[in-house]
């Protein structure tokens, strides 16, 4: 979420899962409060579930609200 705020542009399922697998590589796992081992499509879906996500132009970003610090 916080290379989505660097980033400062509106994404789409496609184009983030790209910049997190250009990021992070194709085999990297991530992890939550609340969640283990996601792939990036896991993790998209899951941060999507959680109402991380923010309508923005033509895609969606997120805010630093929705950053969870615990």
């Amino acid at each position: 979420m916080e290379m989505m705020l660097l980033m400062g542009q509106s994404f789409t399922r496609d184009t983030l899962h790209r910049a997190i697998v250009d990021k992070f590589g194709p085999e990297a796992r991530f992890y939550t409060c609340s969640a283990e081992n996601m792939t990036a499509d896991q993790l998209i879906d899951f941060l999507k579930s959680r109402g991380k996500f923010v309508e923005k132009g033509d895609g969606f970003n997120t805010s630093a609200e929705k950053i969870c610090n615990h």
